[in-house]
């Protein structure tokens, strides 16, 4: 994969971590806190194929960390970003409730601190 392809990865995370920030600022905390998921994803998906890897079969932030050998800060915004992968889009991820109903503020501040972590973390190694 080129370096304009991982570029590419990047570019979407940037753009998805935009679109989270919006979210949130309407009041939409758990899809705020999906994509902002997304946009770690993408951007740790980005330094993986930098780094050699042919295919990403995963959506674990975690995994991707742990694959790529690192740790520290991005591995606790991993973690914190792997939670709302599911519970962030659907109904029965909680045992009553909605997801719009059961995340708030708190969560969608915590993930997107931790996407632009990430996010910065992978443009310094790029």
């Amino acid at each position: 994969m080129g370096a304009d392809r991982r570029l590419d990865w990047l570019r979407q995370a940037e753009n998805d971590l935009q679109s989270a920030r919006h979210m949130r600022a309407g009041g939409f905390h758990a899809q705020a806190c999906f994509t902002a998921q997304q946009a770690g994803e993408k951007a740790l998906k980005a330094l993986c194929f930098a780094r050699g890897f042919d295919i990403v079969r995963t959506h674990s932030l975690f995994q991707l960390v742990s694959d790529l050998g690192e740790n520290g800060a991005v591995e606790r915004c991993a973690k914190e970003l792997d939670l709302f992968y599911i519970s962030g889009r659907y109904p029965d991820a909680f045992p009553g409730g909605a997801p719009f109903e059961l995340i708030g503020a708190d969560q969608s501040e915590r993930a997107l601190a931790a996407a632009q972590t990430v996010l910065e973390f992978v443009t310094e190694r790029l």
